[in-house]
């Protein structure tokens, strides 16, 4: 028989497959989303081998679905920006408990999920801070060159600055240790300078 878990993952994945985006892995292209929560699991059991099950899927479902909601729905600039970001945070939770529940979990552990996949208490609770720390390094592993080639080095330093300062002392550890291109160690290293 599936545990909980399992099948609330097989769900998730099963949910990310079916986006229209794609993006190359290797010699293959995959669902964008899928490829991503595929990325947050890998990093987070890297990063914290011992997650709890509820830390573990709110790697998973961090952007369930994320296709059905795109930025390009929202206003332009900052406010717009943070709407969208907002709104995603809930619509992400709900996805991720409304699986957990077909999955057979508790209340409680569907509720602490949620949470999680909101980043609440960022900060003030250790797995949401983990959390954070594994999106960050998601990012700067696999996605800031591509960022890095639409921006202007000015806002990427902004960026670079803005995720360090999310991170913990044990993801900026974690951080370092992430290969890069000569070009993107010279702009963290620019970022990171005083």
């Amino acid at each position: 028989m599936t545990s909980p878990f399992a099948k609330t993952l097989e769900l998730i994945d099963s949910a990310n497959r079916q986006d229209p985006n794609r993006e190359i892995d290797g010699a293959e292209e995959r669902p964008k989303e899928l490829l991503y929560s595929e990325r947050m699991s890998a990093c987070l059991i890297e990063f914290e081998p011992n997650a709890s099950e509820h830390l573990r899927i709110a790697a998973r479902g961090q952007h369930i679905e994320r296709w059905t909601s795109p930025r390009s729905d929202y206003p332009e600039g900052r406010t717009g920006y943070k709407k969208w970001r907002a709104e995603l945070g809930l619509f992400h939770a709900r996805r991720v408990g409304e699986l957990m529940n077909e999955a057979g979990y508790r209340e409680d552990d569907i509720k602490r999920t949620q949470y999680l996949v909101q980043k609440r208490g960022l900060g003030r609770d250790p797995e949401t801070q983990c959390l954070e720390d594994v999106i960050c390094l998601v990012f700067i592993r696999h996605y800031l060159a591509e960022f890095a080639s639409k921006h202007d080095e000015e806002k990427l330093i902004d960026i670079i600055r803005k995720t360090w300062a999310k991170m913990s002392q044990q993801g900026h550890a974690a951080a370092l240790q992430i290969p890069l291109s000569d070009a993107m160690r010279d702009l963290v290293g620019k970022a990171l300078s005083p």
